[in-house]
């Protein structure tokens, strides 16, 4: 079955421009909106492949030192019998490890320099099951926490303020104090720096120490550990997890999952991806109304053939959609062309930026000043496809008010002066 006239006529003026000076100005026109249709769908699916990719990094990161879920007393105490905390967790289907963990925040010092650190208490042979950076360090650093040693490991950037090396000695200040007939003490207590460790995320390699959990009890006087860490088979399912083990675990826990513990920097680049996405969609916008000016100018110097049409027996409707499909394929062209390009770069973008950076020589994430030195991209479904969608639609949308007044064109009047 062959396709229905309108279709046919409107390709036909999407695809060719008759020769003369006006008609060849309004193709380049049509080109012109077509390809802002490109560049803004490119640019929008670009951007949004970087800031995810920047967030999945940084994200990765994170989880390679906390862990995916947390679960602890309610009123700030020790569990009372973690082991079975851990066990009911685990009748969880997502639940494949269990840690007991102590996190007080404390100072470091070392002679002049103090530094505020959350001073977290582990079992290293259990934690290397819950955060990846221990698995890493299992047979390293973390083998000599040992208990009663009072080993401490550091993050690289804490010991670089504190201008500490392995080996070197470090005091903790534990909040708080002790009672004495001279009054109040600080509790202190000296451990050894054992090495350090690298997460590659500034906040916990310039805030994190590591212990062993029985030193970590002994110096800040708990019965038992503080909580227990969760690692899952999928961390994205961490959410309703956590929400399902608030049913399932005796009252009096509190269960938090790893969105909630860096609330503030998940909800500012969830608030930023969005202000982006639409930003650029206005500019998909621009160039998609872009289609109004060619559509209109199209229809002006159609109007003769409007008028033959009308004459051979063509209802104003079928007009509108010679015009409607005109506009739509423009649409159609452009938002395809600007996917393809727009993944195209998105998928290597790890190729495309180095090179830029060896051509003008200069680097657009320096390491000294970045955790991250390259530019990381991560293209998902979930926001190409809304994008095609909406630049879709906003083409269909400009088509309307022009096509609409080519079907109100009287084939008298046009042909009064052909």
């Amino acid at each position: 079955m062959s396709m229905p006239y309108e279709w046919q006529v409107g390709w036909r003026y999407t695809r060719a421009g008759r020769a003369g000076r006006r008609n060849g100005f309004i193709s380049f026109i049509s080109f012109v909106s077509v390809l802002g249709i490109a560049l803004g769908v490119a640019a929008l699916i670009i951007v949004l492949s970087v800031m995810n990719g920047f967030q999945k990094e940084v994200t990765d990161r994170m989880l390679s030192v906390v862990s995916h879920i947390e679960v602890f007393d309610a009123q700030g105490g020790a569990l009372a019998d973690w082991q079975a905390t851990a066990q009911q967790a685990r009748a969880n289907a997502q639940v494949q490890a269990a840690a007991p963990f102590i996190a007080v925040q404390s100072l470091v010092a070392r002679g002049d320099e103090m530094r505020g650190a959350i001073v977290r208490g582990i079992d290293p042979a259990l934690e290397a099951g819950v955060t990846p950076m221990a698995a890493q360090l299992k047979n390293g650093v973390l083998a000599k926490l040992q208990p009663g040693a009072w080993n401490i490991v550091l993050g690289v950037e804490l010991a670089r303020q504190l201008r500490v090396m392995p080996g070197d000695s470090v005091t903790l200040v534990a909040p708080g104090g002790q009672v004495t007939p001279a009054g109040t003490v600080p509790r202190l207590k000296a451990f050894t720096v054992a090495g350090t460790f690298d997460a590659g995320h500034y906040e916990y390699d310039s805030g994190l120490a590591l212990i062993h959990i029985a030193d970590a009890q002994r110096l800040y006087r708990l019965d038992g550990p503080a909580g227990v860490q969760l690692r899952l088979a999928d961390l994205h399912q961490a959410r309703g997890v956590a929400e399902q083990l608030v049913k399932t675990l005796p009252p009096g826990l509190y269960v938090r999952d790893w969105t909630r513990t860096n609330r503030n920097w998940f909800d500012a680049v969830q608030l930023e991806k969005r202000l982006m996405f639409i930003i650029l969609t206005l500019i998909v916008a621009v160039a998609a109304f872009n289609l109004v000016s060619t559509l209109v100018m199209t229809v002006t110097d159609k109007r003769a053939d409007i008028a033959i049409l009308r004459t051979l027996g063509a209802s104003p409707r079928s007009i509108m959609g010679i015009f409607v499909v005109q506009g739509a394929m423009s649409g159609i062209i452009g938002t395809f062309a600007g996917v393809a390009g727009g993944l195209l770069i998105a998928f290597n973008v790890g190729t495309i930026v180095p090179a830029i950076e060896r051509a003008l020589g200069v680097a657009f994430l320096p390491g000294s000043i970045y955790v991250i030195s390259r530019m990381p991209s991560d293209p998902r479904l979930g926001d190409v496809l809304p994008i095609a969608l909406i630049s879709l639609a906003l083409a269909f949308v400009a088509t309307l008010y022009p096509s609409w007044r080519a079907s109100r064109v009287k084939p008298a009047e046009a042909l009064r002066y052909e």
